[in-house]
């Protein structure tokens, strides 16, 4: 394990959010899926079985220094492309989508830990060029090393993972030093030539999902139905809330469909009101602070990079998945960090969290 001395850097304050966080899932999925089965908690249990396995693996990786990570980055490259591939071969589908490998006791979605293993990987291939990018050519190493996850990503289809990917990538090389005006450029060539291109790649499911949200009532009993339900549970939940346990009509009589996987904020917003939605957005604020704050902190450039990396990984999250919950984003099925339901997300959460407190508890080479 390790020493005593690097408790005196502990972050506690990221630890007791991510606590916090996750007892409000806890209480959420129990409420939005307590007469599922006849077991009112089976949700509920699973989710809390797995936030222990995730913190014993977050106790495992703050245990290692985390330059290891560093070394050990181009194998993690590898096996995070060697899995993406499996799962287009062996992965079974659910929805129209190919993302998931069955373990049998447990269904692994490998695109989400390979966000975290790109995070590591790219964090040191920006440290090696030690802030030379005088060029939009000295950006490329970087713009293909996340093209090719990328990519496999976006044949399961998963296009809200694949864009995650953008965001981790252009918040990454800027605090590794990329100029903002080649950053600018990038993303003009990107929505110039990318957007067309992508948009005649798209499924026709989700072409509508990235139009509808802006009129849902097009097509009201269809593709915009989840939306509409999804507004009039964030809207009916008033200034207090209706209530968690049936007390709300969304929630209670299924009219808001996946209430504890994608749209659980719609669900909990619906219970607890504006009061509760804002304690919850602030919990999200003080996470995302908190990692930031490490960040500068950091006692190397490879350490603040993967801190920035899940810092704007999770704040990407956040903001999606409660954007397409009150119609001001496309609807994707990128999950809420630590509140919704599902294993593979709450690991990798769990797992870079850890990292960041690793990090964290390592700021200085010296202590006494």
């Amino acid at each position: 394990m390790f020493e005593r001395k690097l408790l005196r850097n502990f972050d506690w304050l990221l630890l007791l959010t991510v606590f916090a966080l996750v007892a409000v899932s806890l209480i959420i999925i129990t409420s939005t899926t307590f007469n599922y089965t006849g077991d009112p908690f089976y949700f509920s249990k699973r989710q809390l079985i797995r936030f222990a396995v995730g913190f014993a693996a977050m106790l495992f990786i703050i245990s290692i220094d985390y330059t290891y990570f560093y070394r050990l980055a181009p194998y993690i490259y590898f096996f995070s492309l060697l899995m993406l591939a499996a799962v287009l071969f062996m992965g079974s589908k659910s929805g129209g989508a190919q993302r998931w490998i069955d373990l049998g006791f447990f269904e692994l979605q490998p695109s989400e830990f390979a966000k975290l293993g790109i995070i590591i990987t790219l964090a040191r291939l920006l440290t090696a060029q030690e802030g030379n990018f005088e060029d939009m050519y000295s950006l490329l190493p970087a713009f293909f090393h996340v093209a090719v996850p990328m990519g496999l990503i976006f044949l399961q289809p998963d296009l809200g993972t694949s864009l995650v990917f953008i965001v981790i990538l252009f918040a990454m090389l800027y605090m590794a030093g990329a100029k903002g005006k080649h950053l600018f450029t990038f993303a003009v060539i990107g929505a110039v030539v990318g957007v067309p291109l992508l948009w005649f790649n798209l499924k026709d499911y989700q072409k509508m999902r990235l139009i509808i949200f802006l009129d849902p009532y097009m097509d009201p009993l269809d593709n915009g139905y989840q939306i509409i339900q999804s507004l009039i549970a964030v809207g009916s939940g008033g200034l207090h809330g209706k209530g968690l346990f049936a007390e709300g009509t969304q929630n209670a009589l299924n009219f808001l469909l996946e209430q504890h996987t994608d749209f659980i904020f719609s669900a909990y917003a619906e219970g607890t009101g504006f009061i509760g939605a804002v304690i919850l957005l602030l919990l999200f604020a003080i996470l995302i602070l908190r990692i930031i704050w490490l960040a500068s902190q950091a006692k190397d450039t490879f350490g603040m990079l993967v801190c920035i990396g899940i810092a704007s990984m999770m704040l990407f999250h956040i903001l999606v998945n409660i954007g397409m919950t009150i119609g001001i984003m496309p609807v994707t099925g990128i999950p809420l960090p630590f509140i919704s339901y599902g294993g593979s997300s709450l690991l990798m959460n769990m797992m870079a969290i850890g990292i960041v407190l690793n990090i964290g508890m390592r700021r200085q080479k010296i202590m006494f």
